[in-house]
């Protein structure tokens, strides 16, 4: 029961990837994409944690918290970009 349950919710997290990459592909503007690409990372933490319950191992929790970590920090990126226009600015001593 409980498996089928999984592997529902896989092809439904298949079918909500397939809807964002179309999402960011034909976007209107930066942020629409830079939020797709977000979701799209939370949709593979998702996938590899469900993935990890129906094989019954722990193993993937270490790929899990790496990459949440960085799609924090590409989301974080990709905003300065758009607020500022450079993601790491460097002051000159002129």
């Amino acid at each position: 029961m409980i498996d089928s349950m999984l592997l529902i919710s896989l092809v439904l997290f298949g079918i909500a990837g397939v809807i964002t990459l179309v999402r960011i592909i034909i976007g209107p503007s930066l942020p629409d994409r830079i939020i797709g690409l977000d979701m799209i990372g939370v949709i593979l933490v998702s996938v590899i944690a469900i993935v990890s319950v129906l094989l019954d191992t722990n193993a993937f929790l270490e790929v899990i918290l790496v990459l949440a970590i960085l799609t924090f920090i590409g989301t974080i990126a990709f905003s300065r970009y758009i607020e500022r226009g450079v993601v790491i600015e460097r002051k000159r001593n002129r």
